[in-house]
């Protein structure tokens, strides 16, 4: 049984969920296993340990499931990675890396604490809620087996949750007709994504993709001159999110308020944690 929660729980949940398991994209342990098994290339690592959850894919597939990324930059490392080191070589790889990263961030005792198995479970609870019809990255790593230690468990569970939402916010962003690029200039100039220049290094797109990206998003009335948000522009991000929420109730609603509440209490304690260690380059998010 499901019991409907109050307009942006779950959101507020998945927020501070979500930098937990996207640590690891720049973390230097991730970056150090991901090397000793030939990953030696930022891109590739990242393409390698997030979709090898989907077995040796092609670029097409990386491209359509992570959707904000150039297919140029897709192509030049898939589906190379998988000659380089197996799916299961590489999530072998990202479990060591995570291990070493949560360790890191969070401390040992966070690591073995009752509150750590206890995300664990709330966690695996909601994305057992989770449908895998047309949601890709969830629904292959919905097929992986749950770790035994409760911080591994935790962020299996966490990744599930992530890719869920992520899923779903594609198809929206789809039936938005914002394609992979303008979906991230419109999202950056909320002051609430990462900067252009991080979105350009790490995405594969140039300086003149963005500026035309733009002008695509100023043509429909979704950004003014200075690359602010116009209000239509505003409005249809609230209302992406908004959508993206609706069709990720469901984990959130199996835990019940009283469940996210405590779920969203642990994460944000932890994501607090990690920020302060430096989890993420000081420069990663805002406008600019």
């Amino acid at each position: 049984m499901t019991t409907p929660l109050p307009a942006r729980v779950g959101r507020r949940c998945h927020n501070l969920l979500n930098p937990l398991h996207s640590a690891i994209y720049f973390s230097p342990d991730m970056a150090r296993e991901m090397a000793a098994i030939g990953h030696d290339d930022a891109s590739a690592a990242y393409f390698a340990a997030r979709a090898a959850a989907m077995g040796p894919v092609g670029a097409g597939a990386v491209t359509a499931s992570f959707y904000n990324f150039s297919h140029d930059l897709v192509a030049r490392h898939v589906p190379g990675i998988w000659r380089t080191a197996s799916p299961e070589e590489t999530l072998a790889a990202r479990t060591r890396g995570v291990d070493a990263t949560l360790r890191r961030l969070l401390g040992e005792e966070a690591v073995a604490s009752p509150e750590m198995a206890e995300a664990a479970e709330l966690a695996l609870r909601a994305a057992a809620a989770g449908s895998r019809p047309a949601r890709l990255l969830y629904a292959a790593h919905a097929d992986l087996p749950v770790p035994e230690q409760p911080h591994l468990a935790f962020w299996h569970a966490v990744t599930l949750l992530r890719e869920h939402r992520g899923d779903g916010h594609i198809a929206v962003l789809v039936g938005a007709e914002l394609d992979a690029l303008e979906a991230i200039v419109s999202h950056s100039a909320t002051g609430k994504g990462q900067r252009p220049k991080w979105l350009m290094r790490t995405r594969g797109w140039t300086a003149e993709d963005w500026s035309a990206a733009e002008d695509r998003l100023r043509t429909r009335g979704l950004l003014d001159a200075e690359g602010e948000l116009t209000e239509e522009g505003a409005a249809l991000r609230r209302r992406i999110e908004e959508e993206t929420d609706r069709l990720d109730r469901a984990p959130y609603e199996r835990l019940g308020a009283a469940g996210v509440e405590r779920l969203t209490e642990l994460a944000g304690g932890w994501t607090g944690t990690a920020v302060a260690a430096g989890a993420f380059p000081a420069d990663l998010l805002g406008k600019g």
